[in-house]
């Protein structure tokens, strides 16, 4: 959600040894139709983009880090990784060789078994945002590092961060590894920008100098952050940074202004010029100044006003 549209889909099913796909995806439907993780909500979707009726699950398992499971139609049916699949004694050695291909190609590939065997693999995909590739190379233009950590799998983060041009990428990352990887970067000396979007988040939006929510993302994600993109669109990452950028050259500059007409006008007030020329300073003039003074300084801080930053 923060690199893509958030909306994951279930784009492929590879049946394997035999089988309808319609009812595996049924199957699968039916089990998650209760939860409101994203992947859950792309396979529920799917079955109903097809017209499926699903049915009933029964003495539904989840187990964290690994996958789900329940009895649908009579059958015990897990949908998750190939630690689950170990778990509850499915050779699955097949179905983890094709799911880790399609995890290559920047997927999230889910293992699915039923009756005690791998049945297939369910790819899931959530489009990179058309906004993304143009907001990170305006990042790396500027010279930042850009570093990407997510709880997918490995192979699918580096698929994905390779596709953008990020060197760094991090998979499996649980919430507080985020939070170390924030504070491993610290510790090497960075000022840390953190962007995201869930409640995974949270702790590294926390932790990092400034947290960047999605506006689009969970509100914990947002009471933990500084800055907030409304449309979760990443170019405002570049754009509030050049519009800091410009905000603290005009405090350079107000300030500079302010000591130029106290470093003239004062001295002058004072009378340095009168053995000299015999001028002094009419305190009307000098009021005048001051307020020009002023006026200078509020009008140059307005300018950020019309500014249109990346323009």
């Amino acid at each position: 959600g923060t690199l893509t549209e958030g909306r994951p889909t279930l784009t492929r099913v590879d049946v394997l040894g035999g089988g309808d796909e319609n009812d595996l995806v049924r199957l699968a439907a039916s089990l998650e139709q209760g939860s409101e993780h994203p992947l859950a909500r792309a396979i529920v979707d799917a079955a109903k983009e097809r017209g499926l009726t699903l049915a009933n699950a029964r003495n539904f398992e989840s187990d964290s880090g690994r996958g789900v499971s329940g009895s649908v139609d009579g059958q015990r049916v897990l949908l998750g990784n190939a630690a689950l699949m170990q778990a509850h004694d499915v050779h699955a050695a097949d179905a983890e060789a094709r799911a880790e291909s399609r995890r290559g190609e920047g997927g999230t590939a889910l293992l699915m078994a039923a009756g005690g065997r791998a049945v297939a693999v369910l790819v899931i995909e959530d489009p990179v945002k058309q906004s993304t590739a143009e907001a990170l190379q305006r990042l790396r233009d500027d010279g930042l590092r850009l570093v990407v950590a997510s709880g997918d799998g490995e192979t699918t983060v580096k698929a994905v961060a390779s596709r953008l041009g990020i060197n760094e990428a991090h998979g499996g990352v649980q919430p507080a590894d985020k939070a170390e990887l924030v504070e491993k970067l610290r510790r090497e000396g960075a000022v840390i920008a953190m962007a995201g979007d869930g409640v995974n988040d949270a702790p590294a939006l926390a932790s990092a100098d400034v947290g960047i929510a999605m506006g689009t993302g969970t509100d914990i994600a947002m009471s933990s952050s500084q800055v907030t993109l409304v449309r979760g669109d990443l170019r405002g990452i570049a754009r509030a940074r050049e519009l800091s950028q410009a905000t603290v050259g005009n405090m350079r500059q107000n300030l500079g202004f302010a000591l130029l007409y106290n470093a003239l006008g004062i001295p002058i007030a004072a009378g340095v010029l009168y053995p000299f020329t015999g001028l002094l300073l009419n305190p009307m003039i000098a009021a005048a100044a001051m307020s020009l003074s002023s006026v200078s300084v509020v009008g140059n801080a307005l300018r950020l006003a019309w500014r249109t930053p990346g323009a």
